[in-house]
């Protein structure tokens, strides 16, 4: 599973596509998009992590998108937003599925348009952004019940990815043992180290 996982993440880190991610949480979501930024064009650039669930409303659209000066209570100067923060590298939306359907509807745009529009202006900007995408959810079942956009999930979807559950792939147990064994040995032999230097 994880074979046919790096030929298909492989792929898409020569392409400037949007992918999605999903698995179930502790599946290493994260790890597949840094792998994808790291083995492309745009390794050298910024690489943006948002976490979605810990975002809402307002202060969503002014975190992805900026805003200008004076646009809501509070905002004494303008800021440029995850999008923007990440022109020339990636932008990684973790638990995508937890967006409401008012910010879905203007990121669809910005990814139609390849620009964002700062909350409180009226100007587009172009960003030259990649787009992953990352969720636990089943977004199929979202879109079917209402709480997904259908043309939002098919943008991001281009490139899909599936992380298989460790219980699906009992083989690789062993592997990630003896790995976490080689980190912990040699973290401790460091340790040692440093507080014989202390002596």
């Amino acid at each position: 599973a994880l074979e046919r996982l790096r030929e298909r993440g492989g792929g898409a880190s020569d392409h400037t596509c949007t992918v999605l991610i999903s698995g179930e949480a502790g599946t290493g979501k994260e790890l597949v998009a840094r792998a994808i930024h790291a083995g492309g064009r745009r390794a050298a650039n910024p690489f943006i992590a948002v976490d979605c669930t810990t975002l809402r409303d307002t202060l969503l659209e002014s975190q992805l998108f900026g805003h200008v000066k004076g646009a809501f209570t509070g905002a004494d100067r303008a800021t440029i937003g995850f999008f923007r923060a990440a022109h020339g590298g990636t932008l990684f939306m973790d638990e995508i599925g937890d967006l409401d359907l008012v910010i879905q509807a203007r990121l669809l745009r910005c990814i139609q348009e390849r620009a964002v529009v700062p909350l409180g202006g009226v100007e587009p900007i172009a960003v030259d952004a990649r787009l992953l995408a990352a969720t636990h959810r089943d977004l199929k079942a979202m879109v079917r019940a209402g709480k997904f956009r259908e043309d939002l999930y098919y943008r991001l979807a281009v490139v899909p990815i599936h992380l298989p559950p460790l219980r699906d792939r009992r083989m690789d147990v062993q592997i990630l043992v003896n790995n976490f064994l080689r980190r912990f040995q040699k973290a401790a032999s460091e340790r040692r180290e440093k507080l014989a230097l202390k002596v």
